[in-house]
């Protein structure tokens, strides 16, 4: 019986290896608008990211890339997806062949562009064929040209910038031999940081002329000059590391040893499906490029940026040696702790130690927990420390690779000794962020803490630390000092207790229109935050269940005039900001509302309007994969509206039915029962056919494999 049970098991993950869910990805959603996405190739989770750069600043290049460009700068090997700032863009290799106009060399053919997993390819207007691939650690790009004499420019100023034009502090660039390049740069920008690296072609350049530097530049401009063999391609290796050039040596030498471009694609989609075949869905062919293509941007971060060996460059700028050969960063907390981390626990579990000693292992060398980080080291960017809520997820969920009582002591630090955009002494002396005190978002900041710090109450209660528990729970409750009973509002309260006058709930603000008390959002927004923990707490503000509806519904159909979207106002359903994600939860609690089905209309709105399979399909920034995580949870029918315990909120599946190939070789099924266009609600929800009676299901339940059926109505 073992026998046949095994063979029957290897039999399906044979077929399971055997599916290409790859097929269905479209890198170029996103790449139009707002969703600051890239199409070029990388690993799940990996170091690198080469692909075109288009222009190396600006609001719509934080990629650095928009699908309407024309103009290609050259072709960089690290990037984000999906952010609202730029960083990276390491390396600008630009190849061009001899052409009387000077001006082809950075324009190209939109229709040759193409684009899949673990692949990128253009021809240029003079000609020259570029093609990009990549291991974790290593790009290589392969490029093609219409004569045996070919140029190349190594471009080691280049970056994607934010708002400095001195990106460089210093740098080390050597020419080890006429067919290797090393190096270092140190860099400031979103971020100071080292990168350390190797380029390696195959085949030999004359030597190299050093371009004129131009105003603060520190790192040079080589343009190298080859004579090719007959196939008229040249083939070049960029290894990094945040280590050393050794490191990036190790790392070329242990990932790409050969130059077997084709292979490297390969063995690309091959790690791809890996991570794509977690899940199998029925679905028309659109939905399923949204679908997978989510599925992608989500797994692209954060990245592991340790050397093969281990080794990494931490927050404090010494050399460590990771767990596990693992240091993860593109860490974009205040986004991802939402839905991405509770994803990651279901869909990659493997990950979720790393990440964990990741966060504890910045907090031995900062002081506190990281709040977002670039390469692994901090750029403070939003606001909370939402680590938190991430190691008490892991650690309600199972994970044990960790010292739980480690995560406590770094949790109450953080919380209680002040560092940058957290005042512990203001924050205590008045049991929240007075306006006048710091005219910077202070109504947002307490709502958010307010999370946090119960998040430290919980963990101390689990782990029998009784006295912080009560601490912090009592911090938890500092939302309500900010409760305008006559708006039935949170709004900016001075140190002497006064309300902020004039106060207009319906304007949005942020770090680029302050003053104001809110982070990219307005008071409607952020009303609904400490929801993530405290139902109860708030349906008694309001002042009951019937309340808590009523105000649901005001929510969703109160109008705003002139939404801007450089404050998060897109994708706008009343005052639901789908763009932005501080709402992202509100629409799971319908479920606690005495009106669910409004909150499955409003998913299903969500879903069919907010999210295309074109270039301008994403409507907001992606944010390291928080908004495809978002599309991928709510497709399947159930969101975290508290990322930290164990319940997912159950709303209604856009599919019909969902396969999730679990780590433990279960699997769980979700299926909409008679679901179409029409039929977007749900009347009941069973569990391995028994009825669920409450509006949620656990993290257990989903591990233990089984079905989940809803049955779907028009009514």
């Amino acid at each position: 019986m073992k026998t046949a049970f095994f063979v029957f098991f290897l039999l399906f993950s044979q077929l399971l290896n055997a599916q290409n869910n790859a097929q269905f990805v479209n890198v170029f959603i996103g790449t139009d608008g707002t969703g600051h996405t890239f199409p070029g190739p990388s690993m799940p989770f990996g170091m690198v990211q080469p692909g075109p750069d288009n222009r190396e600043k600006g609001w719509d290049y934080t990629s650095g890339y928009q699908y309407r460009d024309s103009i290609i700068l050259g072709f960089s090997q690290t990037r984000f997806s999906g952010t609202g700032i730029s960083e990276m863009g390491d390396i600008l290799l630009l190849p061009y062949s001899q052409n009387p106009d000077e001006s082809l060399k950075n324009r190209y053919f939109k229709n040759t562009e193409k684009a899949s997993v673990g692949y990128y390819s253009v021809i240029k207007k003079d000609q020259v064929k570029v093609e990009l691939s990549c291991s974790e650690r290593v790009a290589i790009h392969r490029y093609t040209f219409p004569t045996e004499n070919a140029k190349v420019l190594a471009n080691f100023q280049h970056g994607l910038c934010f708002l400095t034009d001195s990106l460089v502090l210093d740098s080390d660039v050597n020419t080890e031999d006429n067919y290797t390049i090393s190096g270092y740069c140190h860099t400031r920008n979103w971020v100071e940081r080292k990168y350390f690296f190797v380029l390696k072609f195959d085949q030999p350049f004359l030597k190299p002329e050093k371009l004129p530097a131009g105003k603060h530049e520190k790192a040079p401009k080589l343009l190298l000059s080859f004579q090719l063999e007959k196939s008229k391609t040249l083939q070049v290796k960029v290894a990094l590391s945040t280590v050393s050039v050794d490191g990036a040596k190790l790392n070329l030498q242990t990932e790409m040893p050969g130059w077997n471009f084709d292979q490297a694609r390969q063995n690309s989609e091959k790690a791809w499906n890996k991570y794509l075949n977690r899940i199998d869905i029925e679905a028309d062919a659109k939905q399923k490029e949204i679908f997978y293509t989510s599925l992608y941007h989500f797994f692209l971060q954060p990245s592991n940026i340790a050397d093969v060996d281990g080794k990494y460059r931490g927050a404090d700028d010494k050399i460590g040696l990771a767990p596990g050969n693992e240091y993860y960063s593109t860490l974009s907390i205040w986004d991802i702790y939402r839905g991405a981390f509770p994803l990651y626990t279901i869909l990659a579990p493997e990950k979720v130690n790393g990440i964990v000693n990741t966060l504890l292992l910045h907090h031995k060398a900062a002081g506190f927990l990281p709040i977002w980080t670039a390469w692994g080291q901090d750029n403070y960017c939003m606001i909370g420390n939402h680590a938190i809520p991430m190691l008490l997820s892991a650690i309600n969920k199972g994970f044990i690779g960790f010292d739980q009582h480690e995560a406590l002591k770094a949790m109450v630090e953080t919380s209680t000794q002040s560092h940058i955009n957290s005042d512990w002494e203001m924050y205590n002396h008045y049991g929240y962020y007075p306006f006048d005190k710091l005219d910077n978002e202070a109504v947002s900041r307490t709502l958010e803490t307010c999370y946090d710090d119960w998040c430290v109450a919980e963990l101390a209660a689990k782990l029998g630390d009784q006295e912080t528990a009560k601490s912090f729970s009592k911090r938890a409750s500092y939302y309500k000092n900010l409760f305008d009973p006559d708006t039935k509002l949170f709004r900016g309260k001075d140190s002497k207790g006064n309300w902020r006058t004039p106060f207009d709930p319906l304007a949005a603000t942020s770090p680029m229109n302050n003053p104001g008390d809110y982070t990219e959002a307005n008071a409607w927004q952020y009303f609904w935050t400490p929801a993530q923990f405290d139902i109860a707490g708030m349906t008694k503000l309001l002042g009951g269940k019937e309340a808590f509806t009523r105000k649901l519904n005001d929510f969703f159909t109160i109008e705003s005039i002139n939404p801007n979207r450089f404050l998060g106002q897109e994708a706008m359903i009343g005052q639901y900001a789908h763009g932005n994600e501080p709402s992202h939860h509100i629409l799971y609690l319908y479920a606690y509302s005495g009106e669910p089905k409004t909150g499955q209309r409003y998913i299903h709105q969500v879903i069919s309007e907010f999210h295309n399979n074109t270039p301008n399909g994403m409507i907001g920034n992606d944010d390291c994969g928080q908004m495809s995580a978002w599309y991928i949870l709510s497709s399947l029918g159930f969101y975290p509206v508290n990322p930290a315990n164990n319940e997912f909120v159950l709303g209604v599946p856009q599919v019909p039915k969902a396969t999730v190939h679990l780590s433990n070789g279960k699997n769980f099924t979700i299926k909409a029962k008679n679901y179409n266009s029409e039929n977007i609600y749900s009347d009941q929800v069973f569990l391995n056919k028994k009825l669920v009676n409450k509006p949620v299901i656990t993290y257990e339940e989903i591990m233990n494999g089984g079905d989940l059926l809803f049955e779907m109505t028009n009514k």
